[in-house]
């Protein structure tokens, strides 16, 4: 099929981008490294938009949150990622989690099946000289097209590690040390009847052993060249966190504040005490057969990993689906190198989107791919582009990956209300409604004024 957009990357960004295009009319091909016999170090599959690290897409609470803003804003620009995850969506508490395999398989069908989208399994080594081109591969470009990449932007790309958290077997969880709650017992119309997550308590001395483990566990060795890679603190590998004191965990994905075990009751407490510290997990498949342990990113090695988690309370037996993994991220010094509209300053019919950008996140890298799209399908019917208003999800996220961000320091980045004009006037703990309430009514504005433009 002859095309007018060539998308090189299948994953959320790259489906994204597609889906856009294609909507509005324009032939693409979606050319993807996956299926053509090769395969990146931490994907599983050959299946579009996999998610390889947490089945999360975070917050879905449009209202206070600047994530679950984003979703609202993709959602009204008829985004794939996001229908495909209302359909592949598990129990989360207020949170958007997804099973991750019907996820990628409706992706992949509603792209597959579209006629404006061809999909080609191959791997593309260097950039194209000619032709409008999104490239979305991610942070795990391969060595040829990175190459290509770095001479074509002239600067030398950054990199950060990620690591991956292990999934657990629910039929290998003794229930009989755990229980299932939500934090503060938040419930949304998809919530299990009892709560989203399942509980393993620790006492202050199994969580000191617990982290002095962590700490003298053996570890991934790096390569000499990985040496300097920083890690992003989004997905921080555990006994990193373990390492910065022995409370941090506490105070991050060990708090056990808001849940109540039932294992320790008293007269003043007929509900439970709050654990010292809990480690959680959460439902990663619609069966409800696999569970991801939250904030578990690890590059331990896997042995220690297994003898290490097989001493948290309720895991004694645990069987694991996966085991948790590192792998080194890529990105581009995008502020630098790229103009407000995602194009190459020195080859101007190349964009770039998602996660090679710098943004971080499952969501993010959708967003990007979305306006990629939306970019590319206006500059290829000679139409001016009008990027979002900064006020919104995204063109917050816009704005600091082309430009309002350091490049000297430029790091990947969630989105966030720092991002976002500062509503100084506002009452602080009124500031993240009056966010998300000018997002709303500047992206409605935005959208009527796209609908007057003639297509």
């Amino acid at each position: 099929m002859a095309h007018d957009v060539h998308i090189i990357g299948g994953g959320l960004a790259g489906s994204e981008a597609a889906w856009q295009l294609a909507q509005a009319g324009l032939k693409v091909r979606l050319s993807e490294m996956r299926g053509s016999g090769e395969m990146t170090p931490a994907h599983q599959t050959d299946g579009l938009a996999e998610l390889v690290c947490s089945n999360s897409f975070r917050s879905d609470d449009s209202d206070k949150n600047a994530v679950g803003l984003l979703h609202d804003e993709m959602r009204r620009l008829d985004s794939i990622v996001m229908t495909a995850g209302e359909k592949a969506r598990v129990p989360a508490g207020s949170a958007m989690a997804v099973d991750r395999d019907v996820f990628s398989e409706e992706v992949e069908r509603r792209l597959a099946n579209h006629p404006n989208v061809e999909v080609v399994r191959e791997r593309v080594d260097t950039l194209p000289d000619a032709g409008l081109t999104i490239v979305a591969t991610g942070p795990l470009t391969a060595k040829t097209l990175a190459g290509s990449i770095v001479e074509a932007t002239g600067e030398d790309r950054l990199a950060f590690f990620d690591a991956i958290a292990p999934i657990v077997h629910r039929d290998s969880i003794d229930m009989s040390k755990c229980w299932i709650q939500s934090r503060w017992n938040k419930r949304t119309e998809a919530s299990n009847e009892d709560g989203d997550y399942i509980n393993c308590p620790m006492t202050k001395e199994q969580y000191e052993i617990f982290v002095q483990a962590l700490v003298d566990g053996e570890k991934t060795e790096f390569k000499e060249w990985e040496a300097d890679t920083p890690y992003f603190d989004g997905c921080m590998p555990i006994e990193v966190m373990a390492e910065r004191g022995i409370e941090t965990l506490r105070y991050g994905p060990m708090k056990g504040v808001g849940l109540d075990n039932p294992y320790d009751t008293t007269e003043e407490h007929p509900q439970g005490r709050w654990p010292y510290a809990v480690v959680q997990l959460r439902q990663d498949n619609k069966l409800g057969t696999l569970w991801n342990m939250v904030g578990f990113q690890t590059k331990l090695k896997y042995g220690a990993q297994v003898e290490l988690f097989r001493t948290i309370p309720g895991l004694e037996n645990a069987e694991f689906a996966r085991l948790g993994g590192l792998h080194r991220n890529t990105f581009i010094n995008s502020p630098l190198v790229l103009d407000r509209q995602l194009r190459l300053k020195n080859a101007g019919h190349i964009r770039f989107a998602g996660q090679i950008t710098g943004c971080e996140g499952y969501v993010e890298s959708s967003a990007v791919g979305l306006m990629a799209g939306l970019m590319a399908a206006a500059e290829f019917r000679g139409e001016d582009w009008t990027p979002p208003p900064r006020t919104t999800a995204l063109g917050a996220l816009l704005s600091h990956v082309t430009g309002d961000a350091e490049a000297a320091t430029f790091q990947p980045m969630n989105v966030n209300f720092g991002l976002f004009p500062p509503l100084h006037e506002v009452k602080k703990k009124q500031r993240k409604e009056a966010y998300t309430s000018r997002a709303k009514a500047d992206l409605g504005e935005w959208l009527t004024a796209r609908e007057r433009v003639p297509a």
